[in-house]
């Protein structure tokens, strides 16, 4: 059985490969994985909740899409995100409810800082009825 997510070297840059037996859960643990690198999810507590809804062509490109709002949400509000529930997913829509707290220093370390999910080296695919993901995100 493969994990949820694992680590990648890549040079001065990070990235992650996510899995899911399907695109919902694929979506999800691909999020995970990016709230990760930021902080431990274990410190994390499911106290605020979004909506968040983007629109992407294709998969590769919802995918960047889809963790770039939920880093954007971190870097505009400080909110930092440990649960994401996709209630519906399309080649280019998703909608999904995501929880998580707001930054507290006391109790958050940042771990590494990111700037941006890029396209480099980026896929979505379905292979024998398992779902993956690639992504690097620029540090």
């Amino acid at each position: 059985m493969l994990p949820k997510y694992e680590y990648i070297e890549h040079t001065a840059d990070l990235g992650f490969r996510a899995y899911g037996t399907s695109p919902e859960l694929l979506f999800a643990n691909a999020a995970e994985a990016l709230f990760e690198v930021l902080v431990s999810l274990e410190t994390i507590r499911p106290k605020e909740e979004r909506i968040v809804e983007v629109e992407a062509p294709g998969f590769d490109t919802l995918m960047v899409s889809w963790l770039s709002e939920l880093l954007y949400l971190f870097d505009t509000e400080g909110l930092l995100l440990k649960l994401f529930e996709i209630k519906r997913i399309e080649e280019d829509y998703l909608r999904a409810t995501v929880c998580g707290e707001f930054m507290d220093q006391a109790r958050h370390e940042i771990r590494t800082g990111i700037k941006a999910v890029t396209y480099h080296k980026l896929y979505v695919r379905k292979n024998d009825g398992m779902w993956e993901t690639q992504v690097i995100v620029d540090l």
